[in-house]
């Protein structure tokens, strides 16, 4: 497993029941997390939280909140800025733990000595659209969300990266890659972080497990010849990283050659010194 540890604005303090309790620069949050199935003792931590997200039993779920100093903040990591704020569905607007993959292309992509451009679908706020435009890349950066791609936009004028060449897109992930296929637009990286279950433009239902190996076969044709890397994330439980690694072996393996690998990622967990699973990665690379 590979581990966040670099975070100084960030710290996962402790989890049991269900819940995982979380420093956001100076903001105490408890959140829902289906990993933590253990029953540990609560120490007086908990009674920190200045807000707690709570889960309806009807579905959804709503912030109650005890004293949170601001709607919104910003946190950092390293030279990367973000606003937070908690938002109805539980979320940050920030996966702490997809830090571990922004070091690595940003890392890919300071050791191509060559421009490169990377393709960031379903890219939420921007962490890794951010990171790649810092180390030197080209971006496009394509979520369905209007309101999502305005926060990305924020965090990138944010941590200084507005001049950098960052094309702002709000599409349907997929036909915006067909598009690009019928328009002969290439890119050296892709990366993905797909949601594990959602509706389509016409209400249709949207599982993951049941379409990630199409999606993955489509985005593998805008991949150039040359291509430095194809990252996949994935938080649905039933999708191991040895099923995502097989299938970028027989589609961008099979296309471009290269390496795979995968493994899950996580984040460290204060309180236990252990860490706390948040999902897995599958990479590809030239």
């Amino acid at each position: 497993m590979r581990t966040a540890t670099e975070w100084k604005d960030f710290e996962v303090l402790d989890t049991s029941q269900g819940e995982k309790l979380e420093r956001w620069g100076q903001v105490i949050l408890a959140r829902p997390d289906p990993q933590v199935i253990w029953n540990t003792p609560k120490g007086v931590e908990w009674q920190k939280a200045n807000a707690r997200y709570q889960r309806s039993a009807s579905g959804g779920g709503s912030w109650s909140v005890r004293d949170l100093p601001k709607a919104e903040w910003t946190i950092g990591y390293k030279e990367l800025r973000f606003h937070i704020r908690p938002t109805g569905f539980k979320h940050t607007g920030l996966f702490p733990e997809q830090a571990v993959n922004w070091d690595w292309m940003a890392d890919r992509i300071r050791k191509a000595e060559r421009p490169l451009s990377v393709l960031n679908l379903f890219a939420y706020t921007g962490g890794a659209t951010l990171a790649c435009a810092s180390a030197g890349a080209k971006v496009c950066h394509v979520d369905a969300s209007k309101g999502m791609v305005q926060w990305a936009r924020d965090n990138a004028a944010l941590s200084g990266l507005s001049e950098r060449p960052i094309r702002w897109i709000v599409d349907d992930c997929k036909k915006f890659v067909e598009r690009e296929i019928r328009r002969g637009n290439l890119y050296d990286g892709v990366v993905m972080d797909p949601p594990s279950y959602g509706r389509g433009p016409g209400g249709e239902v949207w599982k993951l497990e049941d379409s990630v190996y199409e999606l993955v076969q489509t985005c593998a044709r805008v991949l150039s010849p040359d291509a430095e890397f194809f990252l996949l994330n994935s938080y649905t439980t039933g999708l191991s990283p040895s099923v995502m690694a097989y299938i970028l072996s027989v589609t961008v393996g099979k296309s471009h050659g290269g390496h795979v690998y995968a493994d899950e990622i996580g984040l460290p967990v204060s309180s236990t010194g252990l860490t706390l699973p948040c999902g897995s990665t599958a990479i590809w690379c030239r």
